[in-house]
């Protein structure tokens, strides 16, 4: 079996001074689609950077196809790269851009592999208008055909939906999802889990520069879905509807101010169809009910954490 399109990470940290900013993580990824989920400063982009040899690893392994990628050209060969932050020149057309990256990687028709990368993301209607004049959607389109332009075995993007409009997202992921089903890698950061349900099967969950999950979809929405929740509840008697809740196995606790009620909850699902029932038998009307605790940060906190 072809080891081109695989990616492995073993043991690897990354730390700037004090700041740690990758920590002893180790990942094998295949052909397919996969999301790098995680809140803002997760390391997502760090990680990102190492796989693609801008930096190297303070310590551990970062191989690509099975060679090292750090002061490694020829990995760049099978590795296609979309950085979170743009690098175009406005002054160049789309088409310029992507043909000057099939010349950059000596392809020996430059030409038909720029058109093959341009219609795939669908932009040969503004092929010929400078990139100064795209909207931000536009251009990171642009880059993904200039990072697919040599049809590469390992994509790697960073946030790479940023600026699309609906239309472009949908298109987008289904290039990408095109992409892994032909047997090549993808692996794509997000903060945004609805991306990474509708376009990826595997999913690698990082917080604080650790790996806190990794597994399917299903998996880590089940992780997430099954952790203590806490609800911001007002109603009509709050003494009166503390002393009900109380009583459910699905809460854990329940606190009382002058804001009203602070209910933690064990079974998200439990809870919710259970609370209407209380409210309706004890002739109690609710006013508010708020989900206290529904940040990315406190989501993933809890994973590293379980």
């Amino acid at each position: 079996m072809s080891t081109q399109g695989t990616v492995e990470v073993q043991a690897a940290s990354r730390w700037f001074g004090d700041v740690v900013a990758v920590n002893t993580i180790t990942m094998a990824l295949g052909p397919g689609v996969t999301g790098l989920l995680g809140p803002n400063g997760a390391g997502k982009t760090t990680l990102l950077h190492l796989l693609s040899g801008f930096l190297p690893p303070s310590r551990g392994e970062v191989r690509i196809g099975g060679m090292p990628v750090w002061r490694n050209p020829e990995v760049y060969r099978t590795l296609g790269l979309v950085t979170e932050r743009e690098a175009v020149h406005g002054f160049l057309t789309g088409w310029e851009f992507v043909l000057s990256a099939a010349r950059l990687h000596q392809l020996p028709r430059p030409e038909l592999a720029a058109r093959w990368a341009i219609d795939l993301v669908e932009l040969s209607d503004a092929e010929h208008r400078r990139m100064g004049t795209y909207s931000k959607g536009m251009r990171q389109r642009a880059r993904v055909a200039a990072a697919l332009v040599h049809n590469p075995r390992v994509l790697l993007l960073d946030e790479p939906f940023n600026g699309m409009d609906p239309r472009q997202r949908i298109q987008m992921m289904r290039v990408l999802h095109e992409i892994g089903a032909e047997g090549r890698t993808v692996l794509f950061s997000s903060h945004i889990l609805e991306e990474v349900e509708q376009l990826s099967g595997t999913v690698q969950v990082m917080v604080a520069g650790r790996l806190a999950a990794s597994g399917d979809y299903r998996t880590i929405r089940r992780l997430m879905t099954n952790r203590p929740h806490v609800f911001a509840i007002r109603s009509s008697d709050d003494r009166g509807l503390a002393t009900a809740l109380v009583a459910l196995p699905s809460v854990r606790g329940v606190d009382l101010d002058a804001a009203g009620l602070q209910v933690r909850v064990g079974d998200y699902g439990s809870f919710t169809r259970a609370l209407p029932a209380v409210a309706r038998n004890t002739g109690i009307q609710l006013r508010q009910l708020l989900p206290s605790d529904e940040s990315l940060e406190s989501v993933f906190s809890y994973l590293v954490a379980s």
